[in-house]
């Protein structure tokens, strides 16, 4: 097949993208497909003549063009297929705060949160108690997330989000297990158990850092919590809107009741990522799942 692979756009990610995008191009190339890069941030007023020329794209984005939905929109009215979610899913997936309104809806246990889309007063206090988390709503890759142990050390965390021109996302600090889960086509894929080997949360250094973090799939868990998580995973992704992959992030109290945190439309895929690692867990090769996600694409 001919492939256009878009990775690379404009968001803080953009570099975790291109290192993806460098995996996925070696591994479809190996399997025989011919395989076009194409960065949005540098050429992206090319981007239908380019779809248009290939059989089916493999968007490989995080944050802005692609978890947002834009390129997603723009493919769909030139009739080109991609892999994953379509744009009103991103989207919603994509704004954290607009998925755990979903999620609590839908009677799925979220941490509490607080929205704050604009720099609150001077005399405003936050809702939650600490110790909580600041996160940038629309950030991914653990990109501009502060653990706040104590509300004077809260104003900072709001100044560095607000200054990169984000929205804050409040959360409850649950204490517990950090579990990820994947779909793939309709069916969920084994949990991962994550183990931070440095800090006390799962950071981006502890995310993309050699030795980081420890990731144990199949997660050793009891099978009603793996099969807890797995069908909460899957509720998530339909809730949503979501077609052919997404993964979705856990605490994992002791209590053994799954907390959703959020629900990733364009997961990281190296081949060590997450889902890579769930895939192989039931048989799929990395070329494999790269195969199938774009086979779901194209049936769509």
């Amino acid at each position: 097949m001919r492939i256009l692979l878009i990775a690379g756009g404009w968001s803080s990610e953009r570099e975790v993208s291109l290192r993806g995008a460098a995996g996925i191009a070696k591994a479809l190339a190996e399997r025989g497909h011919s395989v076009t890069a194409f960065d949005p941030a540098v050429e992206f007023e090319a981007l239908l003549e380019k779809a248009a020329a290939h059989d089916v794209v493999f968007i490989n984005l995080h944050g802005a063009p692609g978890e947002d939905g834009l390129i997603q929109g723009m493919l769909d009215r030139a009739g080109c297929p991609y892999q994953g979610a379509g744009p009103a899913a991103s989207m919603l997936a994509l704004h954290k705060a607009a998925a755990k309104q979903l999620f609590r809806r839908a009677g799925l246990l979220t941490p509490d949160w607080e929205f704050l889309p604009i720099p609150p007063p001077a005399d405003w206090r936050p809702a939650l108690s600490c110790p909580l988390f600041a996160k940038a709503n629309t950030g991914g890759s653990s990109l501009r997330l502060a653990r706040v142990e104590h509300e004077p050390a809260l104003a900072e965390a709001l100044r560095d989000i607000f200054a990169a021109g984000e929205e804050v996302l409040l959360e409850a600090a649950v204490s517990g297990q950090d579990v990820t889960c994947g779909v793939l086509g309709d069916e969920a894929l084994p949990p991962v158990l994550i183990q931070p080997l440095e800090g006390r949360y799962f950071d981006y250094n502890s995310k993309y850092r050699q030795g980081g973090a420890r990731e144990l799939c199949p997660a050793p868990l009891p099978e009603a919590i793996t099969r807890r998580l797995m069908d909460i995973a899957l509720m998530a992704h339909r809730l949503l809107g979501i077609k052919g992959y997404s993964r979705a992030d856990f605490i994992l109290p002791a209590d053994g009741m799954p907390c959703l945190l959020e629900v990733n439309t364009l997961p990281g895929m190296t081949p060590t990522s997450l889902i890579p690692q769930e895939a192989a867990a039931v048989g799929l090769s990395f070329g494999e799942l790269l195969e199938r996600l774009l086979e779901l694409g194209m049936r769509r």
